[in-house]
């Protein structure tokens, strides 16, 4: 059994860590017990020629960091695997609305990471942010995804965020079927976000035959495993891929609380206006502070599309386990640092001596912490 974290950025997308880079990615990777990390952002050439330089060949579509790379105080064990994957922003004009969608492609070689990014580097700008924004339908995306690398994977990320996602309440779809027509068939998971955890979205019968997968979206190495899967296979970008698929080998996964996520309920961010979807409708939609209107939430989106009451349960459902940070303590309480390039030394100390994290896969499913079925 092993952790994968398989959506995260580099310090070449907007807004992240100065310390996006793999030397720190090995490292938290190490520390939090994370076998399987994404690379993110293979579009960037700048990080792409990054990855060809620091990372080397562990097996089938799988890399691990040069050892002379490792940072020191690195945690002991078997070094994580490296793939490659990228997010990609869409907005185009579908049925006389703007729509804004961003999508995970996981891909089995640097050589395909080439391959696609040519011909995306021929519709927009994939130099200037490590998650670029094409004006290309996100079905159009899928298909020239295909065309180049047909063991792409391609996985609609945080599918309920308000402003770019699939089901986003002002630019996304009411069906996966809308948004990718006749290639729905080749969409076989789905991330849920943050915001959100499974056991929300199994309340839509549409998406029973969807594997549902988490990651941490992490904008900097010290978030990673915030959000991860579950798997039981190979350490292979094959195995990974039919796993994704199949739901053979996928075990379930690990969850952020999605209250804390910043787009769960309805909301005004700069009038510090936060409502449940039922106050926000007595609400008529709109700030009860200025009037404006309101940002629909994630949990009213869910309701918006369920077809199944609050809290039912799926006889199939994969097990996930919702996890409070180890950091969340020490940053609260002893006001300790826990990020940045690397930790302050006394969060070390105390993370040194409870082991390699609450990331342990053994520690996680012998319920060492709350789990609940998906």
């Amino acid at each position: 059994m092993y952790i994968a974290d398989l959506h995260i950025h580099s310090r070449f997308s907007r807004a992240t860590s100065k310390d996006g880079d793999l030397p720190h990615l090995d490292w938290w990777a190490r520390r939090k017990g994370i076998r399987m990390v994404g690379t993110g952002d293979f579009t960037h050439p700048a990080w792409r020629a990054e990855l060809r330089e620091q990372l080397v060949p562990a097996g089938e579509g799988v890399y691990t960091l040069r050892q002379d790379l490792r940072l020191p105080d690195v945690a002991p064990g078997e070094a994580p695997r490296f793939v490659i994957p990228g997010e990609i922003s869409c907005i185009y004009k579908r049925h006389g609305r703007t729509r804004k969608g961003h999508n995970l492609i996981l891909l089995p070689s640097l050589e395909a990471a080439d391959e696609l990014s040519a011909r995306l580097e021929a519709i927009g700008n994939i130099h200037s942010d490590g998650r670029p924004i094409l004006g290309l339908d996100s079905r159009d995306l899928l298909e020239l995804t295909l065309d180049t690398c047909p063991d792409a994977e391609f996985i609609p990320a945080h599918i309920w965020t308000p402003h770019f996602s699939l089901f986003g309440a002002f630019s996304g779809f009411d069906t996966i079927g809308e948004c990718f027509g006749d290639l729905t068939g080749h969409i076989h998971a789905l991330e849920t976000g943050l915001s959100s955890d499974p056991t929300m979205i199994c309340r839509c019968s549409a998406l029973d035959g969807y594997t549902l997968v988490s990651n941490s979206d992490a904008h900097s190495p010290s978030k990673l495993g915030r959000e991860a899967n579950l798997l039981d296979t190979g350490l292979s970008y094959r195995e990974l891929a039919r796993a994704i698929q199949t739901g053979e080998g996928f075990h379930g996964t690990i969850e952020f609380f999605p209250e804390e996520g910043k787009y769960h309920f309805d909301g005004h961010r700069n009038c510090g206006v936060c409502l449940s979807p039922v106050k926000a409708e007595a609400a008529g939609g709109v700030c009860p502070v200025c009037g404006k209107r309101l940002t629909t939430g994630v949990l009213h989106r869910v309701e918006q599309l369920a077809d199944r009451p609050e809290g039912y349960v799926r006889p199939d459902a994969r097990p996930c386990w919702r996890l409070w940070g180890r950091s969340s303590p020490f940053s609260g309480r002893c006001r300790w640092r826990t990020s940045g390039p690397r930790p302050g030394p006394a969060w070390r100390r105390a993370s040194a001596a409870c082991g390699p994290g609450r990331w342990s896969a053994g520690r996680a499913l012998t319920g060492s912490t709350a789990s609940s079925p998906c």
